[in-house]
């Protein structure tokens, strides 16, 4: 059993394990040489052998417990035939949504649009360097996907105006959005994931009063179907400003925490294991710092089944040296 697992399947508080969201990718020099030959983000997600070799670059320098596909959640409305373009200093940017044309996409389709992500996945789990490591999957939550098929780019801090106005195309889409994702969730366990984490990246978007409809029950039918295929699952409902709630109703095995909630806050209603928590931003100033910020976290998840992580992705400008210094020092804790 791996690390990861003893903690999430075993409870375990003696051991701390650490992986790191977005650890694979744009803050290491070895991924930046690939990125130069390779412009166009999606084309590399479906490039099997350079995502499997950028999945594993953190592995060959960090002692980490788990490697995370190197993919994007917007893969799935990619293989729904929304086209997905990254642009520079702006982030993703998606095609108009045409409701009759993805609704006559069929899993075959699909799959065949996206296969060569699990083909990446299969690699990079046969990896002997994952050997008592994990293999994560991940997918956008139905809500986060919502977000950005209907808002066709990051909405940063707001949605598009009336954004609900047409509640129809919207239910109509989740049930699409919610079929499919079980799809590729199936294909990634199928290809070695063995945990999948599910990131609602918008989740903070939503009034309190919307939370049932566009997080909790969509969520909850993902759990459940993760929980169904003997596969741990992760959620990361960023910024929901009632965790103890979501815990309740989602039921995930982990819930993954963002820097904005105080981690002693979460010790006091929630019993499940946790993960995450730490600001990236703690990675650009210094060692000290970096030190006595991520031993709080490890001194107040003492007695709690706890996996290391950052409370969001790591930043681009982060130096690969503070990384291993980060690893060093959770490893290093008793």
């Amino acid at each position: 059993m791996s690390p990861i697992e003893k903690v999430i399947i075993d409870k375990k508080t003696n051991i701390n394990p650490i992986w790191i969201m977005r650890q694979a990718g744009r803050y290491l020099p070895e991924f930046r040489e690939i990125r130069k030959n390779n412009p166009d983000f999606i084309n590399l997600c479906l490039n099997e052998n350079l995502s499997a070799e950028i999945t594993l670059q953190p592995l060959r320098r960090f002692d980490l417990d788990a490697a995370i596909i190197f993919s994007d959640i917007l893969m799935l409305p990619y293989g729904l035939g929304q086209e997905v373009v990254f642009k520079k200093n702006f982030g993703p940017k998606l095609s108009e949504l045409k409701l009759d044309k993805i609704a006559k996409i069929d899993e075959i389709d699909f799959v065949e649009k996206i296969h060569r992500v699990y083909k990446a996945i299969e690699k990079v789990s046969s990896d002997q360097i994952l050997k008592n490591k994990n293999t994560i999957g991940f997918v956008g939550a139905p809500w986060t996907l919502l977000v950005y098929m209907i808002n066709q780019h990051s909405p940063k801090k707001k949605l598009k105006e009336n954004f609900f106005k047409d509640e129809f195309l919207i239910n109509r889409i989740l049930l699409i959005i919610e079929k499919f994702l079980k799809v590729h969730i199936k294909n990634q366990i199928d290809n070695g994931a063995n945990i999948i984490q599910i990131f609602d990246s918008w989740a903070g978007l939503l009034e309190e009063k919307d939370l049932p409809n566009y997080v909790y029950t969509p969520t909850l039918n993902l759990v459940n179907y993760v929980k169904s295929l003997k596969v741990p699952v992760i959620c990361f409902p960023r910024e929901i400003k009632n965790y103890k709630e979501f815990c309740d109703i989602v039921k995930p095995d982990v819930i993954s925490i963002d820097y904005n909630i105080n981690p002693k806050e979460i010790l006091k209603f929630v019993k499940i294991p946790v993960q995450g928590g730490l600001d990236p931003k703690i990675l650009l100033t210094n060692k000290e710092t970096l030190k006595k910020e991520t031993t709080k976290y490890l001194e107040i998840f003492k007695n709690h089944p706890y996996i290391f992580n950052l409370g969001h992705g790591i930043l681009p400008e982060t130096n690969p040296e503070i990384v291993e210094y980060l690893v060093q020092i959770v490893k290093d804790y008793k």
